[in-house]
């Protein structure tokens, strides 16, 4: 399980030196991917797999479905780690975060999450006064 946020700085190769904690998850392989919220998404492989099922299993009729799946898996990224816990983050990514050299990587439950620093306090400013709202909804879907 991945939980925590840790800042880190882009090198000039453009590699990531992931945290200490994430990296044994991490070390069978991994896959790099836009994430909804203009961030980079960080799957252990074989979790992936097992998450974007969802997605992969959608209806390829459907405009939504198809412009999701390409969304999803046009722009991931097979990858691994370095003897020294980096990655590389594709150039592509990098542009679809706004990510130049400061990030916060988060630990997300089953994913990692890779933001720009000053992307990723804005969005928790602007979420932080409706969190307790968002669980009393989630919890209404749970009965």
């Amino acid at each position: 399980m991945f939980y925590g946020e840790h800042e880190h700085t882009i090198d000039e190769k453009h590699r990531l030196t992931l945290p200490a904690r994430f990296r044994h998850s991490l070390s069978g392989g991994l896959v790099l991917a836009r994430g909804i919220e203009r961030n980079v998404d960080v799957y252990p492989s074989d979790t992936w797999h097992e998450n974007m099922a969802r997605i992969a299993g959608l209806d390829s009729l459907s405009r939504e479905a198809r412009e999701m799946k390409r969304f999803v898996f046009a722009g991931a990224a097979v990858a691994e780690l370095d003897a020294q816990g980096r990655v590389l983050l594709p150039q592509h990514l990098a542009e679809h975060a706004g990510i130049e050299k400061d990030v916060v990587v988060a630990g997300v439950h089953d994913h990692v999450e890779i933001w720009d620093r000053a992307a990723w306090t804005a969005h928790l400013n602007a979420i932080e006064g409706s969190a307790g709202d968002v669980a009393e909804r989630l919890a209404d879907k749970r009965g």
